[in-house]
């Protein structure tokens, strides 16, 4: 469920990017941005690259912009990967960096979130960050969820989602095929959970944080799918 793709278009990491800042949030360094005066929540989990990716923390701070309080941690522990180290190949990242622990420190930064009075939290996950969010939705420890071009969530990940869920997918993605994301649609329109399936032409995995800020067309797709993402946070996340 991951490959070549997942790992394509790495950004250039800038610990100093961004409009917010980095805290200690159960016990994870913590991109945040946004005030906390609305007890809404948005929780960003990244993909492989990590949040220090400069396009991830400024869709972060367009979230924050919109009226919500956005946490984005560091779930690698400052080791996201590299895919220019030859010695930490994914196959072998991933054993130390998988969706489980992600879990399970998920649920730490959730219980920190409603010790600060956060009322209502919405999560969107990307590529790696999927498979926790997923898990997130079907306790559920959350109100709503997004996943954009989601990696290693299969249909009996879906069948489990218990809160509303937009799933924003790729037409040219070999992880997460249109194919598997119409299977998703089935399952969740059989469902009583309200739910929304995209699948974006001509684009591929990892395109709405990891795009050419160079390429107009580029910037549009992911511009429109941080828009769906923004909407569906705002239906649900009251």
């Amino acid at each position: 469920m991951s490959g070549p793709q997942c790992c394509s278009n790495p950004p250039t990491l800038d610990s100093a990017s961004g409009a917010g800042h980095v805290e200690n949030l159960a016990g994870l360094n913590t991109y945040v941005s946004g005030s906390l005066q609305s007890k809404l929540a948005v929780f960003l989990i990244s993909d492989i690259f990590g949040y220090e990716a400069p396009n991830f923390r400024k869709l972060a701070d367009k979230v924050a912009a919109s009226g919500f309080y956005v946490v984005a941690p560091d779930f690698f522990y400052g080791e996201p990967y590299d895919p220019n180290n030859p010695d930490r190949p994914l196959s072998v990242w991933i054993k130390d960096h998988g969706a489980d622990k992600g879990y399970e420190d998920a649920k730490l930064v959730i219980d920190a979130l409603k010790s600060k009075g956060v009322s209502s939290i919405g999560a969107a996950g990307f590529c790696w960050g999927a498979k926790v969010v997923t898990r997130l939705a079907k306790d559920p420890l959350i109100q709503a969820a997004v996943m954009l071009h989601p990696s290693f969530v299969n249909v009996d990940d879906i069948k489990s989602v218990k809160v509303p869920i937009a799933i924003l997918g790729a037409e040219q993605d070999h992880i997460s095929t249109p194919e598997l994301l119409k299977q998703f649609d089935e399952i969740l329109k059989a469902s009583e959970v309200d739910s929304f399936v995209k699948i974006f032409p001509k684009v591929g995995h990892g395109w709405s944080v990891r795009y050419d800020v160079n390429d107009p067309t580029a910037v549009s797709s992911a511009n429109e799918a941080q828009q769906d993402m923004l909407a569906w946070f705002a239906k649900y996340v009251k």
